[in-house]
C-alpha cells in the first residue's frame, strides 16, 4: 500500500510540484519529448497546448523556464493546482524508482518523409448500411502524411466500422475513400500491405509465444530471411519485450499484450498506424509509454489515424472529428474544438466539456 486518505489529501501534497510549460515554437511533441528525460521531471504529459510537468521537488515556476528554456526554443511556464493524477504518478514513479520512461526509440524506414504535406487519407461522404440502418452517414475528412489523427465518440458513433471500412476490411456502402493513393473499392489488399492495424482487444494468438507471434505477423507480411530477423530484433527491444520472447502471449499483463500488438502492426513498417480504442484497460503509466511511442513515430512521419474514448488522449491529436450517430458534429483542432465550447458557465472549457456540448446540441435538434 502507498497510501490511504481522501483524494484531496494525495493532490495537496503536491502543492508547488505541477506546472504548465507552454512552447514558442508550438510544437508540443518535441518539448514533452524532451521535458520527459529532463532531470527532476516526473511527469510530462501533452494538455491542450501546453505540456503539464510534474516535478519531483517543489520549485518555482521562475527557475524552471530558465532550467527548460532553450535558445531555438523558449518555453513560459506556469504553476498550476495538482490533480489527483499528479500524485497517483508520483507515487508509482517514487515507488519504481523511475523517471517519466525508459525504452528504446523507434527506428523508421528511410523512405518516410516527415515533412511530406500530402493528403494521405482522403474520406467523401463515405457510407455504411446495414439493411436500412445507416452505421456511418455523410462522413468527410483528410489526414495529412505524419498527422495524429483522432475519432472521437461515444460507443456506437461509428468509429470502428469506419476504422474497418478504412482498413479495407470493410465494404463501403458510398462514398470516395483513399488510403496511401489507393481507392478502397477497386485496391483493398494492394492498401492493406500499407498499414498497420491495432484492434480495440488483444487480437494475436494467446497460444503462441511471444517470439512466434512476431514471426508469424512478419511473414503474413512477406518478411523471410534476414529482414524478417531484423525487424524481429527491433521488434523485441524497441517494445522491450526480449526478457519475455518465449513468453506464453495470453499469460501477459495487459500493457505487455499491448506492446506486442502494436509491435506486430509495426512488423513491416507501414506508412499508416490504425488504432482502436488502443489503451482501454490500461493503467496511467502504460498509457504514457504507449503514446510516448506514437509521438515517436509521428515524429518520423508515420501517420496515425486513432480512436479513444479519453478525452485527454485527444489532446494528442494534432487534429480530429467528434462523431455521433455515425455523423460528424464537428472537426478542427483540439484547441480550436475547446474555444467553441466557451460560455459563461464553462469559460475555460475542457475537451471532455466540448464533446458533452456537442453531443448535447446534437440530441437537442435530433
Amino acid at each position: 500500500m502507498l497510501g490511504q486518505a481522501p483524494p484531496t489529501a494525495f493532490s495537496e501534497k503536491l502543492a508547488g510540484h505541477a506546472f504548465e510549460v507552454r512552447p514558442a515554437s508550438g510544437n508540443r511533441r518535441a518539448l514533452q519529448e524532451r521535458l520527459s528525460t529532463q532531470s527532476g521531471v516526473v511527469d510530462a504529459l501533452i494538455l491542450g497546448e501546453h505540456v503539464r510537468v510534474v516535478t519531483d521537488q517543489p520549485a518555482e515556476a521562475a527557475e524552471l523556464e530558465k532550467t527548460f528554456s532553450r535558445p531555438d526554443d523558449p518555453v513560459t511556464v506556469q504553476a498550476v493546482a495538482p490533480r489527483f493524477e499528479d500524485a497517483f504518478i508520483y507515487l508509482l514513479r517514487s515507488e519504481k524508482k523511475e523517471n517519466t520512461r525508459n525504452g528504446t526509440t523507434l527506428v523508421l524506414p528511410a523512405e518516410i518523409s516527415p515533412d511530406d504535406q500530402e493528403e494521405i487519407i482522403v474520406v467523401r461522404d463515405l457510407e455504411r448500411k446495414f439493411g436500412d440502418f445507416y452505421a456511418v452517414r455523410n462522413l468527410s475528412f483528410s489526414v495529412r502524411k505524419g498527422e495524429i489523427f483522432g475519432l472521437l465518440g461515444a460507443n456506437g458513433a461509428g468509429k470502428s466500422t469506419t476504422f474497418r471500412m478504412l482498413c479495407g476490411l470493410l465494404p463501403a456502402s458510398g462514398g470516395t475513400l483513399r488510403v496511401a493513393g489507393l481507392d478502397l473499392r477497386v485496391a483493398r489488399a494492394e492498401a492493406r500491405g500499407r498499414i498497420g492495424y491495432m484492434a480495440q482487444k488483444f487480437s494475436l494468438y494467446e497460444g503462441l509465444t511471444i517470439r512466434q507471434n512476431l514471426k508469424f505477423f512478419s511473414s503474413a507480411y512477406g518478411l523471410h530471411g534476414k529482414k524478417q530477423r531484423q525487424r524481429m530484433d527491433w521488434a523485441l527491444d524497441a517494445f522491450e519485450l526480449r526478457a519475455l520472447g518465449d513468453n506464453i502471449s495470453g499469460e501477459l499483463p495487459l500493457g505487455f499484450k499491448q506492446r506486442l500488438a502494436m509491435a506486430a502492426a509495426l512488423m513491416h513498417a507501414p506508412e499508416i498506424l490504425f488504432l482502436d480504442e488502443p489503451t482501454s484497460g490500461v493503467d496511467p503509466l502504460a498509457r504514457r509509454e504507449f503514446w510516448h511511442r506514437i509521438n515517436a513515430l509521428a515524429e518520423a512521419g508515420v501517420t496515425v489515424l486513432v480512436t479513444t474514448h479519453f478525452m485527454e488522449e485527444a489532446e494528442y491529436c494534432d487534429r480530429l472529428v467528434i462523431m455521433a450517430r455515425g455523423q460528424v458534429l464537428a472537426a478542427g483542432e483540439p484547441e480550436e474544438l475547446k474555444k467553441n465550447a466557451i460560455s459563461a458557465k464553462t469559460p475555460n472549457p475542457t475537451m471532455e466539456d466540448a464533446f458533452i456540448a456537442l453531443i448535447e446540441e446534437f440530441d437537442a435538434r435530433d
